[in-house]
Order: C-alpha cells, then structure tokens, then sequence
C-alpha cells in the first residue's frame, strides 16, 4: 500500500529543525503504532528526533494498554490523525508532562477557546464530553550503561491521536467528537502541519522549567473541576483541580487525595470506565 496523502513534510521539517537540530519527519501508509516503532527503534539506539505519522494504524495503543485505532479513510481525506514525535529529553522532573502536551494540543485545534476543547486529566481532549484526542507518553533509556536520575536523558515518545472526521462510538468507552465539527473541510495534514511546531517548544519549554508554566493554562481548560468524579479503584469525591506537579485533586471522605496519573483511572460519576 503506497502514500496517499501529501503531508507537507518541507513545511513541518522548515519550522521544526530550527528548533531540533536532526529532526526528520517520516510519514508511512500502515504501520502497527507509531509509538510501538519508535520504541523499538529507541531501545535499539536510533534516538534521532523523529515525527512518524500512519495514515492507518493496525494496533494503536492508548493508556493502560487500551487499543486506539485510526478511523476509516473517508471521501475528503483521513478521518483521523495519528502520530508519535520521539527526541531526547532530560527534564528535571517528568511529572505533569501529558497535560502539558495536552494544553499545547488543545490551544493549537482550538486557540480562541470558542470550540471549548477540554482537557481530562491525565492524557485526553474532551469536547462536551465526548473525546476528540488522546495522548500516549513512553520513554525508554537506549544507552546501556548511562547513568540514570532525576535528569538523566532518556528517549520520549509522544503519541497522539486526534479524530478529525466522524467516526463510530461503537466499542469506545466514551463517545467521540472530531474536529470538522466545527473546522469544515480541515484535513489531517493541516492539522499535523499546525501542531508540530508548537508541540517541540511546548516539550522544550517543559524540560526548562516543568509543569509550572502549563499549570494556569491546564486550569482553564480543565474538564474535571469541580465535578463528582469516580476513581478506577471505587472512591468517589469531589474535582478540586491539578496541583503545581500535574497530580489530580480529589477531596474525598477521607480528605484530600493527592492522585498521579499512574495510580488510577478518573472520569466524572456515572460515566462508565
């Protein structure tokens, strides 16, 4: 199966190499995951920066393992961007990275905030509840022998996948939403052509100074707080926002839990895991 979509692959490459010295960008037909590539290219030593984008997906993962497939080709295009930007990456603290991706995912599809794209703790975009994007982080360490710590560099792989046109709720444990919604005849590779700039110096900005410069920005987009929320592990409690470090804040009848995202899972009661 040959490329069928022309994914301005100059225009990417002219706005992010300036900003990641190396940087290529690949785009193939199918492919299992994106981020599944990467990795295995990462734990091999190939750790050049890297945009891979599939027009189709055979096994796309999201969090916890759960499938995440690209919708189906339709008439006017991709009904579905999925892909994995992989680099180098040595922050002081991890914590708070997926929502700092997200809050660069969402301001660059919905910059005015007129198209209310939320942010739902840890790793998805939500629009009326209803999920327009999911975002999957992975880092692997290629380097044997290379010291580890709080800054040791490690290879990132940030997977994103975006509906951009309808597709079916069937089997998804939270109804879509797509982005032609309310940008008519956008395309896949517009939108990727949009995003990769922002997204690099979003992860930049990141490595420098943490969450802290996302905190504000996550808070105004958060779809969670102050929401009756329901955690994977049966307790229930009361939304009060995203600490400084990107933990969730749940008051509860035992007080206020501080949450991470590798702990549980959260949706607001009476959505169903």
């Amino acid at each position: 199966m040959g490329i069928q979509t022309a994914w301005f692959e100059d225009r990417i490459a002219a706005a992010v190499a300036p900003l990641l010295p190396g940087f290529a960008i690949e785009a193939v037909a199918e492919i299992d995951s994106t981020n599944t590539e990467l990795m295995r290219r990462a734990r091999a030593g190939h750790t050049p920066p890297v945009l891979l984008v599939a027009e189709r997906q055979t096994a796309g993962r999201g969090r916890l393992g759960r499938p995440w497939q690209s919708a189906q080709q339709s008439e006017d295009g991709a009904a579905s961007l999925t892909f994995s930007l992989g680099l180098p990456l040595a922050p002081r603290d991890w914590s708070g990275l997926s929502l700092a991706v997200g809050v660069s995912v969402a301001e660059s599809l919905d910059p005015s905030g007129d198209a209310k794209v939320a942010l739902k703790w840890p790793n998805d975009l939500w629009v009326d509840d209803r999920k327009l994007a999911g975002i999957l982080i992975e880092t692997a360490m290629p380097h044997v022998g290379r010291a580890e710590g709080p800054a040791a560099p490690r290879y990132l792989v940030i997977g994103i996948g975006i509906n951009i046109g309808p597709r079916e709720a069937e089997g998804m444990r939270t109804p879509p939403a797509w982005l032609r919604q309310w940008r008519p005849g956008v395309t896949a590779p517009e939108v990727l052509a949009e995003l990769a700039a922002p997204l690099v110096r979003g992860v930049q900005v990141f490595e420098a100074e943490g969450f802290v410069p996302f905190a504000e920005r996550f808070a105004a987009r958060d779809a969670l707080r102050g929401r009756e929320v329901q955690l994977s592990d049966g307790s229930v409690g009361l939304c009060e926002g995203v600490a400084w470090g990107g933990e969730l804040q749940v008051r509860t009848a035992d007080g206020l839990q501080m949450i991470s995202s590798d702990e549980v899972s959260v949706r607001p009661r009476g959505m169903a895991f």
